[in-house]
């Protein structure tokens, strides 16, 4: 049995991550959607995630419950460890990450792909608005790291959420099974 894909899912805040990862699961539920350690408060809307205060994650980092961690935005991310096993095992797994632990990543999952997901500026800010997270500062800085640049050397397909989410979602899936055969 050849090893499966971490499908890393990255894009800016508000560009409908989520939303896109719950359509393709649906879609194809034979693929794992990687549920996620966050020290972020239980109960705030979007994924759902393992909430945890920040020395639960910093002990659980240290024992390695995590196969890739980073801290973004004054929170901290971890990738559950077994995800690494379900890949080698030959299941594709897809997780919401940060472009800024791609690098780290691909060193642990050969054959990662990136799934960016991208959306117009107006777009982005409507979608952060409506959700209700975020102050209007907090807003305008996660918009300034919109076009965050991604790593050189990974597998990237790059898709516009825009328009409906049937639509993108149809378009991921075409854009990634080509390499998932």
């Amino acid at each position: 049995m050849s090893p499966g894909h971490l499908i890393a899912v990255v894009g800016p805040s508000g560009v409908g991550k989520d939303s896109v990862m719950a359509g393709m699961i649906a879609a194809q539920p034979d693929m794992r959607l990687v549920r996620r350690t966050i020290t972020r408060a239980p109960g705030l809307g979007g994924e759902d995630y393992d909430a945890v205060t920040p020395e639960a994650f910093d002990a659980a980092a240290q024992t390695g419950a995590f196969c890739v961690y980073w801290s973004a935005h004054g929170l901290s991310y971890g990738i559950p460890a077994d995800v690494l096993t379900d890949v080698k095992r030959g299941k594709d797994c897809l997780a919401n990450f940060s472009r800024s632990a791609l690098l780290q990543a691909k060193a642990l999952f050969p054959r990662l792909m990136v799934l960016n997901i991208t959306a117009s500026p107006a777009t982005l800010a409507k979608r952060l608005a409506g959700r209700g997270r975020e102050t209007e500062s907090e807003i305008a800085a996660r918009l300034k790291q919109a076009d965050k640049a991604l790593p050189a050397g990974v597998n990237i397909v790059t898709i516009t959420n825009d328009g409906a989410l049937e639509d993108t979602v149809a378009q991921a899936l075409a854009a990634l099974q080509p390499a998932r055969v």
